[in-house]
């Protein structure tokens, strides 16, 4: 037989800003008077509650925020007393309520939420610790409305005995005030999965208190005085969780209880860590179980924090907390157990089947202990595809680049020539929207067989030029071929450091790499203010240091990569769309050649101090150029951030000019070669000639117009000019908030080394 009962917390709420919990008679103890401990709701007003010393209250502190207050109660455990409750202003009262620790005397016990879960997913959690770890009760915290109560007890009861499962008690305790968070939505909502995916796309769900995410966080040491003192051991996880066989080198630990450990613990206490684990999919028409979770993330670690204590063996003075036990040593090591998050974040339902709304299922892989798992438990979970490499990934080493335009014209055939120099062997050029000669130009190119250009199709694909692009991308030939791949722009410049500067010495340094990041050193104008027909990578060579991460763009990168089919998509910065099953084919590296941690694998798209690299490869990123083409530039719009202006807030990100750094120029003899070739053609020659005038021609119309005029005069003004040299110096909020922000004084003076200026996030002038 199943014992299922349900008791109540004598929760109230007051006026004058204060909420009760409960109030507990705590029985006289080594010659100490009786005292009943009141636990407040998290809402509460500390104002309102009378501090220690005060009328009746001798003590008072703080659980997770919640307000716990002893007052002076002699009276016996039987006596049916409202003592006045110590709040200002209020002339309640209320009984102390009678603990009942023999329901759970010396049993091992769990402790758990009960936030929605269904009844099959309670009876499975019962019935696996009960099988595995000798599991003998449970007090489940009911967190819905108590109405809900009486037919939930009901249909577990049919639900073990349904299972064969016997000798179990379990307790149900249901309070009259919601225990929730005020102003946050269901917990089962994707909104409060960790993992989940666009959660700034998703529309809020309406406030309930009654299945928000836990608020009264004393409620664990509530329980305690009120039933589990008593309890051989208490193990706390939630129903949506599961605690595998314990396993231990020392083969007299193996099979050992959780209860068991706990109560051979020094200090009877242990800690648990919980792992988020999805199903790869739920089976159409029925919701998740245990066993559909057959995958962990690969590229995140959980770590939800649980534990296990035997009462009797902790030390005097603990408290139970839901994440930790304070004052007890935990012995080690962690003892892991698993969180099935489609129980938690309901993927079941109208929506069975989308894991994708609570994880990024390409974070997924396969695990082989939770395939066991579901074996024992005797389910079929839906598994994961296979997935292979392409068939032809290794017959070539061609390199392509794929790039976006708009308005390029005179940069175009330097930054060509340079890559042709450096070992690239086809360029995929989108243009939109262009009037100063690139179509002309690229058109040209394209006739003599060094590119292939295409119209953008970003208007008929309703996406973003560069999004358009890389989509349309996929499709063509140069690009299926392709051995290696990468996408950035014409400002960009691969700039080699291993043996003569070569992709083909790149490759050699790391022979058996798939993946190269290549990180943006940014190079500002040099205080350059006149656009002339000279290539960039002799023109511009200040630039920010190697090591300062700030702006965020500073290490950003692009990353040159093998085409063997591992992800599914071209992407601005990095392929996108892993396919998880292929993960172990990555072999990613950064610009020194030290590999690249699985945390990367997914979307890093910039580079961070355990990451960033650039003794292999760098990438010189020329975002500004002259002030006079940066006019144009602004003028233009950005390709892909198509709503963002250029204004002098991105001038004052990207304009670096701290450092010097010469060392692409070791290649100017190659680039002059293929240059002069390209440029021997009397056809690409005229097309070139044509987009310079025509972008001469646009520096002087705008330089006309007022408001250019006035731009392009704080551009070469002395103010910009000295903060290009003094990013070190700024918070990252500075560079979010623009250059007005920074006070006269900063730039007007010699800085010491250890200057730092910042402002508040959001702040916009000073």
């Amino acid at each position: 037989m199943n014992r299922i009962l349900k008791r109540s917390l004598a929760g109230r709420e007051i006026q004058g800003g204060a909420g009760i919990l409960d109030m507990l008679h705590m029985p006289p103890r080594d010659g100490m008077p009786g005292l009943a401990r009141i636990f407040f709701t998290p809402d509460t007003d500390p104002d309102t509650v009378l501090p220690e010393g005060l009328g009746s209250v001798v003590g008072r502190g703080s659980i997770g925020g919640c307000i716990v207050v002893d007052i002076e109660h002699s009276a016996k455990d039987t006596d049916d007393v409202p003592l006045p409750l110590p709040v200002r202003d209020c002339s309640a009262a209320m009984a102390p309520t009678v603990s009942e620790t023999e329901l759970f005397a010396s049993l091992n016990c769990g402790v758990a939420q009960h936030n929605g879960e269904s009844v099959e997913t309670l009876r499975d959690w019962l019935c696996w610790h009960q099988r595995v770890h000798g599991l003998q009760a449970a007090l489940i915290i009911e967190r819905g409305h108590p109405d809900a109560v009486d037919g939930l007890c009901d249909a577990l009861r049919d639900a073990l005995d349904a299972a064969g499962a016997s000798g179990l008690t379990v307790v149900f305790v249901t309070s009259p005030i919601p225990l929730g968070q005020a102003d946050t939505g269901p917990e089962a909502h994707p909104m409060n999965a960790p993992d989940a995916p666009g959660k700034d796309r998703m529309e809020l769900p309406n406030c309930d208190r009654w299945s928000a995410p836990l608020a009264a966080l004393s409620i664990y040491e509530l329980l305690r005085h009120r039933f589990l003192s008593h309890a051989r051991a208490v193990m706390n996880i939630d129903v949506h969780d599961l605690l595998p066989p314990l396993k231990n080198a020392a083969e007299s630990m193996a099979g050992q209880s959780i209860f068991d450990r706990a109560v051979a613990a020094p200090e009877g206490t242990l800690s648990l860590s919980g792992e988020r684990i999805y199903p790869w999919g739920i089976r159409k028409g029925r919701a998740p179980v245990f066993g559909d979770h057959i995958c962990r993330r690969f590229d995140r670690d959980s770590g939800h924090g649980r534990w296990c204590l035997a009462p009797a063996r902790t030390p005097a003075g603990v408290v139970w907390r839901m994440v930790r036990v304070v004052g007890a040593r935990a012995q080690a090591p962690v003892i892991g157990f698993w969180r099935c998050m489609a129980l938690r974040h309901g993927a079941g339902g109208k929506d069975a089947g989308k894991v994708s709304r609570i994880v990024p299922k390409s974070s997924l892989v396969e695990d082989q202990g939770l395939l066991h798992l579901a074996r024992d438990l005797g389910a079929k979970p839906l598994r994961m595809p296979k997935a292979a490499l392409r068939p032809d990934s290794h017959t070539t080493d061609r390199v392509a680049i794929v790039t976006t335009m708009k308005n390029e014209g005179p940069f175009i055939l330097e930054w060509l020539a340079y890559h042709r120099a450096i070992g690239v062997d086809d360029f995929l050029i989108y243009t939109n929207d262009c009037d100063d000669g690139t179509d002309a130009l690229l058109d040209v190119l394209q006739e003599k067989g060094l590119v292939q250009h295409r119209d953008n199709p970003f208007r008929q694909l309703e996406l973003k030029p560069q999004h358009a692009a890389l989509a349309a991308a996929e499709d063509e030939p140069m690009i299926r071929r392709a051995g290696w791949l990468i996408c950035m722009d014409v400002d960009e410049f691969i700039n080699i450091h291993a043996g003569e500067g070569h992709l083909r010495d790149l490759f050699a340094a790391v022979p058996d790499a798939n993946m190269i990041s290549l990180t943006w050193r940014l190079f500002g104008n040099g205080d350059v203010e006149t656009f002339e027909n000279k290539f960039i990578t002799e023109q511009f060579t200040r630039c920010a240091p190697q090591m300062v991460r700030k702006p965020h763009q500073a290490w950003g990168f692009k990353t040159l990569f093998r085409n063997l089919g591992i992800f599914k998509k071209l992407g601005v910065h990095r392929p996108k769309g892993l396919k998880p099953q292929l993960k172990d084919q990555i072999a990613w590296v950064n610009g020194a050649g030290r590999r690249m941690p699985e945390t990367e694998y997914r979307n890093a798209w910039r580079s961070t101090t355990d990451t960033v690299g650039y003794d292999l490869v760098t990438l010189n990123h020329y975002a500004l150029r002259s002030a006079e083409s940066f006019l144009v530039k602004r003028d233009r719009g950005r390709v892909n951030h198509v709503d963002r202006d250029q204004g002098l807030a991105y001038w004052f990100r990207m304009n670096n000019n701290a450092e010097e750094d010469r060392s692409i120029q070791r290649m100017l003899p190659s680039l002059r070669e293929e240059y002069k070739r390209l440029l021997s053609d009397p056809d690409i020659a005229a097309a070139h000639a044509q987009c310079v005038a025509r972008h001469r021609a646009r520096i002087d119309e705008l330089k006309a117009a007022p408001k250019y005029a006035a731009f392009y005069q704080d551009l070469i003004g002395d103010r910009l000019r000295a903060l290009s040299r003094l990013h070190r110096h700024f918070g990252a909020a500075v560079f979010l908030a623009g250059p007005d922000v920074i006070p006269d004084e900063v730039w007007q003076q010699e800085l010491p080394e250890d200057f730092f200026f910042t402002v508040q996030k959001g702040e916009t002038s000073h």
